[in-house]
């Protein structure tokens, strides 16, 4: 029997401290620039979640040779690859499970000059087309084909070739795709409008690490001189900074004080600044942030009195993947904010969820909503719900534990597949969360 809800006693008051896993996005990238080389990657602070054991497994079948030292570190060694895998049923039916996988095309078609993909899954919000990927790809002399009948991708190359790229759209995933086939191309390539995150930047530093030639880590301008090889290195993940921002909201929210561990604080970017803007108070104590125990917060205007707009940006805007925590912890708040959620047209449509638990939000539009913050007034009451994705998932989580009385969330694979055993976690904190 699948263990498919959570069932939630709200309006306790938490404490303790948490520590963030790793980052689930910087995770997916890292693990497939393993087939970049035949020698051994050694890969620490891995989270342990759905979306990773799908792609390790998928790995594991390439033939992959993966030692698991414990559940958040492994060490990988691409010796041997057997390409014939990937047009099996398996891989195919496995692959099209994780949008993740699309992350496996760029090394095996810089090493072995060919790869095979279907269509990947993932979340069900809006349409993510990997044109970007491709057309990337092409430019650095990839040939590409798309069967409608079996919605697979073949990809192939007589052999790569460095060149200018300007991204059509400033995608993390797809800059991450090229970069991988351009550390292995013949020449200098350039890539602009490159995504910047610091999922990016950490796979470029590891690639570095490998003997790859990166310029403009941190810029949206990369620069990479080509090299015949790759050789074995050692990562780490950076902490996930959308965990932290969800803890952070989790304290606000439940008007708990709670101490974030080992945040990696310089790598948030414009996170806790975002967060003070809701009235939050947040304290940078070395490499932890401290929340403490706040009966209000009032969201802040603009200077003019105006008020306040938060937008997600590609980075170092603000991220997409917090606008659905943002929302959540705005209804509690004093005050009123449009959230405007710009990357994404399907993101928002969790609200109504929260509008049966008794927060005041008009959705404009898909990409709009303005919460009109009652300071806890009333506070929200517990409902059954559905989690349409991970986002969504951890921000109705957060309402369900602020609410009174009792919440029960279906659907909470789409929460596994991005947080690492997050029951156990929020009940060490004193959460009153079971698996049902």
């Amino acid at each position: 029997m699948e263990m498919n809800a959570f069932k939630v006693t709200g309006g306790q008051q938490l404490h303790g401290e948490i520590t963030p896993q790793g980052a689930k996005n910087e995770a997916l990238q890292v693990i497939s620039a393993c087939l970049l080389t035949s020698e051994a990657v050694s890969i620490s602070n891995v989270p342990d979640i759905l979306d990773v054991q799908k792609l390790i497994a998928l790995l594991d079948g390439l033939g992959v040779h993966i030692q698991r030292h414990d559940k958040n570190q492994y060490t990988l060694k691409a010796a041997e690859i057997d390409l014939e895998y990937l047009t099996s049923p398996q891989f195919q039916k496995n692959a099209s499970r994780i949008r993740g996988s699309v992350m496996l095309i760029a090394p095996l078609l810089a090493r072995f000059r060919k790869a095979f993909l279907p269509k990947p899954g993932g979340d069900k919000i809006g349409r993510r087309r990997l044109d970007t990927h491709f057309k990337g790809l092409q430019k650095l002399g990839a040939n590409f084909n798309y069967d409608s009948i079996t919605n697979a991708y073949t990809v192939e190359t007589k052999g790569l070739k460095g060149t200018s790229i300007l991204m059509d759209e400033i995608s993390v995933t797809g800059t991450a795709n090229v970069v991988m086939a351009a550390v292995l191309a013949e020449g200098r390539t350039e890539i602009y409008n490159a995504a910047c995150e610091p999922y990016v930047q950490q796979l470029c530093k590891m690639l570095n690490g490998m003997g790859a030639k990166i310029s403009g880590i941190k810029s949206n301008l990369l620069t990479i001189e080509g090299v015949e090889s790759l050789s074995g290195t050692a990562h780490r993940l950076l902490p996930d900074m959308i965990e932290i921002g969800s803890f952070i909201g989790l304290a606000a929210m439940t008007q708990s004080q709670i101490l974030i561990k080992e945040v990696s604080y310089p790598e948030l970017g414009i996170i806790p600044e975002v967060f003070r803007k809701l009235g939050i108070q947040l304290e940078k104590r070395g490499d932890d942030i401290l929340i403490p125990a706040q009966e209000h917060y009032e969201i802040q205007t603009f200077i003019d009195g105006s008020i306040m707009t938060i937008y997600d940006a590609p980075w170092p805007g603000f991220t997409p993947d917090l606008m659905s925590i943002i929302l959540v912890v705005a209804t509690q708040a004093k005050g009123s904010i449009l959230v405007h959620q710009k990357m994404f047209e399907s993101r928002l449509f969790f609200v109504d969820k929260l509008i049966d638990m008794g927060a005041q939000i008009i959705l404009c539009d898909p990409h709009r909503a303005t919460v009109i913050g009652l300071g806890r007034k009333h506070a929200l009451r517990g409902i059954q719900m559905t989690s349409p994705d991970i986002r969504a998932g951890v921000a109705l989580l957060i309402a369900a534990l602020s609410a009174t009385g009792e919440s029960i969330i279906h659907n909470i694979h789409q929460i596994d597949r991005g947080y690492e055993n997050i029951d156990l976690r929020l009940r060490a904190l004193g959460a009153n969360i079971q698996r049902l």
